[in-house]
């Protein structure tokens, strides 16, 4: 288990809620303190349950679907109502202040993980802004008299959790395209190699993003991502599957390298160089998430390209003649086929 400042395990991460219904755990500024402008959640729903009608107050939300099949019903700004369904890679995304509710409509657990645009996210529930209101004010609201409501519970808070007393309604619509809505993982890989293919959930391709996005990355024994930064971009990435070791440069000039297992959540502060190795037989698939809807990376390969050689010797001390012969790259390549041994693995 990685003891870095840049990782936190989030299948073990603070509870917010688990028991039979399902789980609620997550990152934030108060157990994560590197975080500025991310954090991330992971939502566990057993059968028949609802994740309540809530909305963030401060914060977007971008989720992907690891496994199960979940309605998502929403009310967005401007009067604009949507329901659709959700399935295993798939993502749907929630403006700041949009009311949503997430069921689980299959027969198996449902599993998300959510990242929001905000290190500590604010959050209300609709079981909660009733419990604010009288019975005289809600009957007002209704047109229903006061008694109507006395059998509501007065909280003002959330039980975030709850189970359906009825079957779910799935309207036929649900599986229609919705602009909320993307398959990421049926999408048309960006960088699509033998040694690694990266899908893009970005503004380019899915208008509805605002302040986030998000890259999926399978990157199998043979491949790695190249070094590189993200400029005005903070990182926060989820591992869902392998084994991998990743360096990331501080502006002190220490260097933090650690592992990254199953389970694992990271996060890189804007335009900190880093990289991602495998050092397993079994692939990586990376969930990376970006504060950015359009998230941009300077790779260290198209570095070296806007440098000439006698800089690049001056900066290194060497004669201009011993700089290798590095290939002049004007677009990066962002995955690589590795060339060389994995260097030794050291417990973290």
């Amino acid at each position: 288990m990685s003891t870095s400042r840049h990782v936190r395990s989030l299948i073990r991460s603070d509870i917010s809620y688990e028991g039979d219904l399902g789980s609620v755990r997550g990152v934030d500024a108060g157990n994560f303190p590197l975080l500025r402008g991310m954090s991330m959640r992971r939502l566990v729903l057993a059968p028949g349950v609802v994740r309540e009608p809530h909305w963030h107050a401060n914060a977007d939300e971008l989720a992907y679907c690891v496994s199960g099949e979940v309605l998502v019903s929403l009310l967005d700004t401007g009067d604009v109502f949507g329901s659709f369904t959700i399935g295993a890679g798939e993502m749907f995304h929630v403006t700041t202040g949009s009311l949503h509710t997430i069921e689980n409509v299959g027969d198996g657990e449902a599993e998300l993980i959510i990242v929001f645009s905000h290190e500590k996210p604010e959050e209300f529930s609709l079981h909660g802004a009733f419990g604010a209101m009288t019975d005289a004010v809600l009957g007002n609201t209704f047109t229903l008299p006061a008694s109507d409501f006395s059998v509501l519970r007065r909280e003002t808070g959330s039980p975030m959790l709850v189970r359906r007393v009825a079957p779910a309604v799935v309207p036929p619509s649900a599986a229609l395209p919705d602009p909320h809505k993307f398959g990421v993982e049926a999408a048309t890989p960006l960088i699509d190699h033998p040694y690694g293919t990266a899908r893009v959930a970005r503004s380019q391709f899915w208008p509805a993003l605002r302040s986030l996005a998000m890259y999926a990355i399978d990157i199998p024994e043979n491949g790695m991502r190249e070094p590189h930064w993200h400029p005005g971009t903070a990182e926060m990435g989820y591992v869902h599957k392998g084994r991998a070791r990743m360096s990331i440069l501080d502006p002190d000039g220490s260097v933090d390298t650690y592992q990254l297992e199953p389970g694992d959540t990271y996060f890189i502060p804007k335009s900190y160089p880093h990289h991602i190795e495998v050092i397993a037989d079994e692939d990586i698939h990376f969930l990376v998430f970006f504060d950015q809807a359009m998230p941009a990376d300077i790779g260290y390969r198209a570095s070296t390209t806007s440098v000439s050689t006698d800089v690049l010797a001056a900066v290194f001390g060497i004669a201009p003649e011993s700089v290798p012969p590095l290939p002049v790259t004007p677009l990066d390549p962002l995955i690589l086929e590795r060339v060389n041994d994995v260097d030794p693995v050291r417990e973290s």
